[in-house]
């Protein structure tokens, strides 16, 4: 009796610094042509406002995982060790920041959320929309 093999999920460590974004952005291009996928631009802006989140609230390394669901879309998961947990602020016109996560929410259609990590810390994921 054979098994199918699961394919790995792609998978990148990043130091929590001011290029992990960037990185972050390269590593889904890269990942997305390899796919076939042509439109990579919506998984490049959610790679990078999650990644930075990561980068700027979150603690020790950040951990971008691509897996595909069973229709084979493409999940962004991003992952780090803070306790803490992202949360949509309210709208507030006069704010220079803190936006990302409202605009994550309309871009995926509320197709995103937290989840604890059994060794600590949270995995934020967004499912990208089917087109």
């Amino acid at each position: 009796m054979t098994s199918a093999a699961v394919p790995e999920t792609p998978t990148i460590v990043l130091d929590p610094t001011d290029e992990a974004p960037r990185l972050a952005r390269e590593f889904l291009a890269k990942c997305f042509a390899e796919w076939g996928i042509p439109d990579d631009y919506l998984g490049r802006l959610i790679v990078c406002e999650l990644v930075t989140n990561a980068y700027r609230h979150g603690e020790g390394p950040i951990v971008v995982r691509l897996p595909r669901d069973h229709d084979g879309q493409p999940v962004i998961e991003v992952w780090d060790s803070g306790e803490g947990r992202p949360v949509v602020k309210p709208q507030n016109y006069a704010a220079i920041s803190g936006r990302g996560l409202q605009l994550i929410a309309e871009f995926v259609r509320d197709c995103w959320g937290v989840r604890p990590l059994s060794e600590g810390g949270k995995a934020v994921w967004a499912k990208l929309p089917t087109s």
